[in-house]
């Protein structure tokens, strides 16, 4: 049992409409508050409701009797389905989160970063070379990584291009700077797009010294943050980089998950397109020589992406909800 630092409370009856939260997500609410001292507003973004309500839950919580002068245990991880992904498909990590009834895609990534993150972060050595990607459960994990301790001054590393001109949070250059800082640490920016509007303006690009010099480092990194796309889910396409010709063609190639604008098949082998000499990012088969390629996935519509992509040992670890490991161990 965890202590928390609270007063014991008087019981108190649960009104109508409380009995909509479940004990799992009181149990969340509760863990991330009193054991981790989480503040409300980032609390909400975790369990899906509005701050408001953050502190409806704590005292339905208590009129539960699930906090006392103690807080039951919340284990966040499914450990069983994690020593079957590792067996499985021969992983050096494995780390999976539980997902709460109820959840967004966007809650579930919060709350997959916050636990997953400081493991993550373990792993790097000081001094060492990290490669980024970018993509909204990365930034999840990324952020929380960043948060706590971590290598001592990293060089972190772009790892594509830039989608477009105005960077989000979530693109690969920013996740780069955010994970940097913190530590004491450095990071490259690779300053071409991810997309050349040609396969010839894209190797004038790669023959520029400073996306050498890029390059170069990305080879010589230990690990690699990435995420995993399809062609139904994947920042090319949600933001019109893909042109409907380019979809039509990964497709007859039988296209079936994307990392780094990379598009690759059932196999984990790159799709043979004209498109893919137009990409600007860490080749596959540069990505497969890092030592450790961690994927962060949320969710279980990427089931033939990320299987592909173990087949092709392109990852070498996965951070991933309960519901993505429950799929990838049915196949």
């Amino acid at each position: 049992m965890s202590k928390a630092m609270v007063e014991p409370q008087p019981k108190r009856s649960t009104p109508t409409g409380d009995g909509v939260y479940s004990d799992a997500q009181l149990l969340l609410a509760a863990r991330l508050y009193y054991v981790d001292g989480i503040l409300q507003n980032q609390i909400a973004k975790m369990v899906g409701v509005s701050q408001a309500k953050v502190s409806r839950m704590l005292a339905v919580a208590r009129d539960r009797g699930l906090v006392r002068i103690t807080v039951p245990e919340y284990e966040p991880r499914e450990r069983e389905l994690e020593a079957e992904l590792v067996s499985a498909y021969q992983l050096k990590m494995a780390i999976v989160v539980r997902k709460v009834a109820g959840q967004s895609v966007a809650d579930l990534r919060n709350t997959l970063g916050y636990f997953a993150g400081p493991i993550v972060a373990a792993t790097l050595a000081p001094y060492g070379t990290l490669a980024v990607a970018g993509g909204r459960t990365l930034q999840s994990l990324t952020d929380a990584m960043s948060r706590g301790p971590g290598p001592i001054r990293p060089v972190v590393v772009q790892a594509m291009g830039n989608v477009d001109s105005t960077p989000g949070s979530y693109d690969a250059s920013e996740i780069a700077r955010t994970l940097a800082q913190p530590w004491g640490g450095v990071y490259l920016t690779l300053n071409t797009p991810a997309f050349a509007p040609t396969a010839a303006v894209g190797k004038q690009l790669l023959e520029l010294k400073d996306t050498r010099d890029v390059f170069e480092r990305l080879a010589a990194a230990e690990t690699a943050l990435v995420g995993v796309g399809n062609l139904q889910n994947s920042v090319f396409i949600e933001r019109n980089i893909l042109q409907q010709k380019d979809i039509q063609e990964l497709h007859r190639a039988g296209a079936v998950g994307e990392i780094l604008g990379r598009f690759y098949d059932e196999n984990g082998v790159e799709c043979q397109t004209s498109y893919r000499q137009r990409v600007l990012s860490l080749p596959l088969e540069k990505l497969r020589a890092i030592p450790n390629v961690v994927a962060a996935i949320a969710g279980s519509d990427r089931t033939a992406a990320i299987r592909g992509a173990l087949r092709g040992g392109i990852l070498k670890s996965i951070v991933i909800d309960d519901d993505g490991a429950r799929s990838l161990l049915a196949g």
